[in-house]
Parts: C-alpha cells; sequence; structure tokens
C-alpha cells in the first residue's frame, strides 16, 4: 500500500510563528508555492499559512504584512498526515477537512507536504475524482 512518505514532497520549508506575513509572501513567491506551514520556536508545527489567508485576513483586512506575524493567523490545530499514513487516510483527511495539501509529520516533525497533485499521480483515477469532488463542493 502505498504511504505518505511515498507520495509527499519532502524537503518543506517553514515560515516560522515570529516572522511577519510579508517575509511568508516573500518565501511563497522564491518557491513558487501558495502555502507555508507554520512552525514554533519549539519546531513543532502551528498551522498552514495560505496566499488566500495573506489576501483575505491580513491585505483584505487593511493590515500591515509587515507588521503581522505568520503565527497570528495560526488557527487551532493544524490538520496532518502521518508520514507512515496510507494513501486512503490521506483521501479521507483531505476530503474529510476539505484540505488540498496536508502536512506530513513523523512523530512532531515535518517531513514533508502532500499536495492534491500528488495524490493524483499516485492513485487511480475514480479516487481521484472523488476528492476532487469533494474539494470542489460547499
Amino acid at each position: 500500500m502505498t504511504t505518505a512518505r511515498e507520495i509527499m514532497t519532502s524537503g518543506t520549508d517553514c515560515i516560522g510563528e515570529k516572522e511577519s506575513v510579508l517575509d511568508a509572501a516573500k518565501e511563497m513567491t522564491h518557491l513558487e508555492v501558495g502555502a507555508l506551514p507554520i512552525c514554533g520556536t519549539d519546531e513543532k508545527l502551528k498551522g498552514m499559512l495560505t496566499d488566500r489567508d495573506i489576501v483575505t485576513k491580513v491585505l483584505g483586512a487593511g493590515k500591515d504584512p509587515a507588521a503581522c506575524t505568520a503565527g497570528e493567523l495560526a488557527q487551532g490545530e493544524a490538520v496532518t498526515i502521518g508520514a507512515d499514513d496510507e494513501a486512503e487516510e490521506i483521501l479521507r483527511t483531505m476530503t474529510a477537512h476539505k484540505v488540498r495539501r496536508l502536512p506530513v509529520i513523523d512523530g512532531h516533525t515535518l517531513v514533508g507536504m502532500v499536495a492534491t497533485a500528488d495524490v493524483a499521480r499516485s492513485l487511480n483515477d475514480p479516487q481521484v475524482g472523488d476528492l476532487l469532488s469533494a474539494l470542489s463542493s460547499d
């Protein structure tokens, strides 16, 4: 059975919880990604920061992205997947939480990221179709 470790993109960069949203946006631009995990000073995952979060919760709210920290936008517990969890669990988790990206953790350590594109490359068409349908619906 295929595991998250086998299909994830490893070497995922984090944005520190005390770093500015402006720095996060620059890092997203540099890496050509739409989301970054937010990591605390304790090296634990605090949440995810998306380009949409920056637009709606910072710019759209009239906040200064240079003064707002990534940690301020971390909400609740991050939805993650274990490195050795099977692909079906990835599908269930993405569908249940309506997320397109899942940080992959091994213990408490961030080891990679699984995106819908990774899932699409690794699983059969009906499973991928069900996932995309679930993520597209309200």
